[in-house]
């Protein structure tokens, strides 16, 4: 006889928002300014031919390419400095709060609040990021202390689909009775592992947090609680989208005029790659649970491309992807790894009534794809 579990709900969501922004008009200006400086640098190797000059970018080039107009960071004068082009932040002592922990505790008292919980209600925190600020203790950790909670906490990484992958953990320790109130936040400091000396992808990510509370509905009392009526996950090994860079580089001779070991992708074939598998593992999903892509009230997709959205609505349910069916929120924000897809149903989902059913989904690095499933209670 299969099990038979209590209904679980996300009650409650928070978003932390930095405090700059930088719009690709000041990216390029920069990003050209920087281009030309290196050509400058290395005129002789460029007019041998051992070396090619660095292409400018354009406000136009970046907005066809990704659909994205501006985007929030927690620094951005490093970034702006041709000089330097990566964020300045100030070390922080042992004895401090961590940045990653200060802006998940901000988005996750938003989340309580919602739902409202106290920090006491917590009794589990999954910290869940395309990057760590460190390996240990785990981020999760610091955030439980800081926010007076209890149980346990937990780090993981899943690129891109870090916050639907938590969703899975969350949803499945609730309903089994391991945790009763969860807390997954999904600090993305963007700024940090992006390499912003390269035309491809300079423009690409933004900083955010997003947070959200995992519970039982009968405990729920927040005013808006959505069931989560199923996940499915699913990984295929690739390198078209990689960051090498850990603590094993220092053991490793690099040329140092190599290029930085963060952010990296081969754009055109995860495009070609992603998106049917997609589709396909949405629509499967959906099947499970005796749903077409049609009864879908609203798909939040993971936003890193305007482009790839567009299609994998257009292979669901047959049209363009417009901001009734799947939102999009990357032209403010950027790509925002993990936070992507929960920012999109953070704020589009006020208007959907009582039994409206959307999808939660990421699709990322890995290849890793995450499903959620919900209806509005």
């Amino acid at each position: 006889m299969q099990a038979s579990f209590p209904p679980v709900v996300i009650s409650g969501t928070g978003l932390y928002r930095p405090p700059h922004v930088i719009t690709n008009a000041e990216l390029v200006e920069a990003f050209n300014a920087y281009a030309d400086r290196q050509n400058a640098l290395h005129a002789d190797a460029i007019a041998a031919g051992t070396r090619p000059a660095m292409t400018h970018s354009s406000v136009e080039f970046i907005e066809k390419a990704s659909g994205i107009k501006q985007r929030y960071v927690i620094e951005k004068d490093g970034v702006l400095d041709p000089a330097r082009m990566y964020p300045r932040f100030a070390p922080r002592g042992v004895g401090e709060i961590s940045l990653m922990a200060e802006i998940a505790v901000d988005a996750a008292k938003q989340a309580l609040t919602q739902a409202g919980k106290a920090g006491a209600d917590i009794d589990a925190v999954l910290c869940s990021s395309a990057n760590m600020q460190r390996a240990y203790p785990a981020m999760a950790v610091e955030i439980q202390q800081a926010l007076g909670a209890g149980g346990y906490g937990f780090d993981m990484n899943v690129a891109c689909s870090s916050a639907t992958f938590a969703l899975e953990q969350a949803f499945n320790a609730v309903r089994t009775g391991s945790a009763k109130c969860v807390l997954v936040v999904s600090p993305e400091i963007t700024s940090a592992h992006l390499e912003w000396r390269d035309r491809d992808c300079h423009f690409i990510f933004g900083d955010v947090c997003t947070a959200l509370i995992v519970e039982r509905a009968d405990t729920a009392t927040g005013p808006d609680q959505w069931e989560i009526l199923g996940t499915q996950l699913a990984t295929q090994f690739s390198s078209n989208i990689r960051n090498n860079f850990g603590f094993m580089n220092r053991a490793e001779d690099r040329d140092p005029d190599a290029r930085d070991l963060t952010f990296y992708q081969e754009g055109r074939k995860v495009f070609k790659e992603v998106v049917p598998m997609a589709a396909a593992h949405i629509e499967t999903h959906l099947g499970k649970l005796e749903l077409a892509p049609s009864q879908v009230r609203r798909y939040w997709l993971h936003q890193a491309n305007q482009g790839m959205n567009q299609l994998v609505i257009k292979k669901l349910v047959g049209a363009d992807a417009g901001s009734e069916i799947a939102p999009l929120i990357l032209d403010e924000y950027a790509n925002t790894a993990s936070a992507g897809s929960i920012i999109a149903f953070h704020h589009h989902r006020a208007e959907l009534q009582t039994g409206d059913v959307g999808v939660i989904c990421s699709f990322g690095a890995g290849y890793s794809i995450g499903s959620v499933v919900v209806k509005r209670r």
